[in-house]
C-alpha cells in the first residue's frame, strides 16, 4: 500500500460475479474467502486467487441483485457495479461491511451543496458552495465551507430524487434530499462526480425506503396532513379545516399509530414524520 492508502477492514465472507461484460451469469455461485477493504480498493481473496477492484472504478453501490436462487437465499449482501461487471459481496457482518464501503467511497470527499435549497415548500435564494462529507452509522453529514453543518439523518429522510440541473453554468447530476430542520421541511441539494452522486443516492435512499408505506387515508386525514405540511399549527387545524376538535384528535391518534406523525407533547401537538411528509407532498401534487 502507498503512504496515502490505509486498510479499513479485513474480514471473512463470500463473493460472486453475476454480470460479466454486460451478460448475466445464470450459473454463478458463491466463493468463500477474505474481504480486504482500503480507502483505495477492495480485494477479494479466494482459493482461486485474488481479484482487486479499484474503488475509483465502482460506478454504483446497490442492494439486492437476485440473479438466481443461490443468491436469493442470502439475506445480506451488497452489489458493486463497475464497468459492465457486477459482483456481489456478502460479509460475515453485512451491515458493518456495507457501512465501511460507504465510508471508503464518501468520507472526506468534497461535493457541492445548496442548503436549504427549499424550505417549507418555498425555493430559497441560497448559493452552491463546497462541503465535505462524512458517513456516520445512520447519517450523511456535510460540513459546508460557510461553516454550516448539515445532518441528513436516514430516519428523517422523506424523499430523494435525482435530476439534471445547471450548476456554475454546467449541466450536472443533482440529488434533492428532503428532510427536516426543527419542524420545517427542507431540501438539501447535492452535486458531485457521477460516482459520488450515485453512491450518495444509494445511501440516502436507505432512509427513503424506511419512510415508504402504502397507507390508505381518508380525504379528511389527507387534508390534515396537507395543513400540517403547509405549516398550520396542530392547534389551529380544527379552525383552519372547519372540523370538530374531537374529530381532529381522533385523526391525530390514527396518524400517530400509523407512524405518519409523532406526538411532540401531550394535548396533541404533533409533527410530521418522513412518511407523513411523503404522503402530504403527494396529496398536494394531486390537487
Amino acid at each position: 500500500m502507498s503512504d496515502s492508502e490505509y486498510k479499513i477492514t479485513d474480514t471473512q465472507g463470500k463473493f460472486m460475479q453475476v454480470v460479466r461484460d454486460g451478460r448475466k451469469l445464470n450459473d454463478a455461485d458463491w466463493t468463500p474467502g477474505r474481504l480486504i477493504l482500503s480507502n483505495r480498493r477492495l480485494v477479494l481473496v479466494g482459493n482461486g486467487g485474488k481479484r482487486t477492484i479499484p474503488l475509483s472504478k465502482v460506478g454504483k453501490l446497490g442492494g439486492r441483485h437476485d440473479a438466481n436462487q443461490t443468491v436469493a437465499r442470502v439475506s445480506g449482501y451488497v452489489s458493486l457495479r463497475f464497468g459492465k461487471d457486477v459482483i456481489l459481496v456478502a460479509a460475515a457482518d453485512h451491515d458493518e461491511f456495507e457501512l465501511d464501503l460507504y465510508r471508503a467511497l464518501l468520507d472526506q470527499r468534497v461535493v457541492l451543496a445548496r442548503h436549504p435549497a427549499v424550505a417549507g415548500g418555498v425555493v430559497q435564494d441560497t448559493e452552491w458552495e463546497k462541503g465535505r462529507l462524512k458517513v456516520d452509522d445512520d447519517a450523511l453529514n456535510l460540513a459546508l465551507q460557510s461553516g454550516t453543518f448539515v445532518e441528513l439523518d436516514l430516519d428523517d429522510i422523506g424523499t430523494v430524487t435525482s435530476t439534471e440541473r445547471t450548476v456554475f453554468d454546467e449541466k450536472r447530476l443533482v440529488l434533492e434530499a428532503e428532510h427536516t430542520e426543527g419542524s420545517t421541511s427542507v431540501q438539501t441539494h447535492l452535486s458531485g462526480s457521477e460516482q459520488q452522486c450515485l453512491v450518495m443516492e444509494s445511501f440516502l435512499k436507505k432512509g427513503e425506503e424506511r419512510s415508504k408505506a402504502d397507507i390508505d387515508l381518508s380525504e379528511r386525514e389527507n387534508e390534515v396532513l396537507m395543513a400540517l405540511y403547509s405549516g398550520v399549527s396542530p392547534f389551529e387545524i380544527p379552525t383552519f379545516l372547519g372540523m370538530d376538535v374531537d374529530d381532529v384528535e381522533d385523526i391525530f391518534e390514527r396518524l400517530v399509530d400509523l407512524e405518519v406523525v409523532e406526538e411532540v407533547r401531550i394535548r396533541r401537538e404533533v409533527a410530521l414524520k418522513p412518511r407523513g411528509r411523503n404522503i402530504a407532498s403527494e396529496a398536494m401534487n394531486q390537487q
